[in-house]
């Protein structure tokens, strides 16, 4: 009977440890560190004021670099528009220059294929002049088809002139005929080739114009 009652009592014991022990572990795992709550609280509030600040201030920063793209967008976009119309300019005045240098050598290569040696002048050097004319038709040919081709790699034109009606935006009246086999404003003769550039007007071609009373 000593024994199990001495079990017995260290059995109680023990139950009584271990009860207590548990309600200490809990009771001290659950109390809450208000202050240490708290202060993480207040830590967490500033660094969210703080990250809202700066992405509101990389925001701010972001919108003016976007204006000032803009801006300078604008301003490169006038200086190209500025800068396309100058150069549209200066290669309609240097068109305009290789059209008179055409025209010079068109004119040279229409005289030359109507030119003929007198006789009785050039009778003993008839042969020889024949030859150099020849040659020289052949040349000023080939320098009137390599105008040509740059005009037309230029994009550069001519505008049909005879025989379609007169067009006051592309031809200027420089003559008027008088054809009765013709209708009225057709015209007649080209005085001077008018051309266009990019389909835009470059050079009014000068015509002569039927005008039928």
């Amino acid at each position: 009977m000593t024994t199990d009652s001495k079990k017995n009592q260290l059995l109680e014991q023990f139950q009584s440890y271990l009860e207590q022990s548990s309600v200490e572990s809990v009771t001290l795992g659950e109390q809450p560190d208000l202050h240490t709550l708290l202060t993480e609280m207040v830590g967490l509030k500033t660094e969210v004021k703080t990250q809202a600040r700066q992405f509101k201030n990389t925001l701010d920063t972001l919108s003016s670099a976007l204006e000032s793209v803009q801006e300078n967008n604008k301003d490169l976009s006038k200086q190209l528009i500025e800068s396309g119309q100058q150069q549209d300019e200066m290669m309609r005045t240097m068109l305009l220059e290789f059209i008179d240098i055409y025209d010079r050598i068109s004119a040279g290569t229409e005289l030359i294929q109507s030119y003929r040696p007198v006789k009785s002048v050039f009778k003993n050097s008839r042969q020889k002049d024949i030859k150099f004319i020849k040659q020289f038709q052949q040349g000023q040919s080939m320098s009137l088809r390599r105008f040509e081709q740059l005009l037309q790699r230029y994009q550069v034109s001519a505008i049909e002139c005879v025989g379609t009606l007169f067009d006051p935006v592309k031809m200027n009246a420089v003559e008027t005929g008088n054809d009765l086999t013709v209708e009225n404003g057709i015209v007649l003769e080209e005085l001077r080739a008018g051309f266009l550039y990019k389909d835009q007007m470059l050079r009014l071609a000068e015509v002569k114009v039927n005008k039928v009373d």
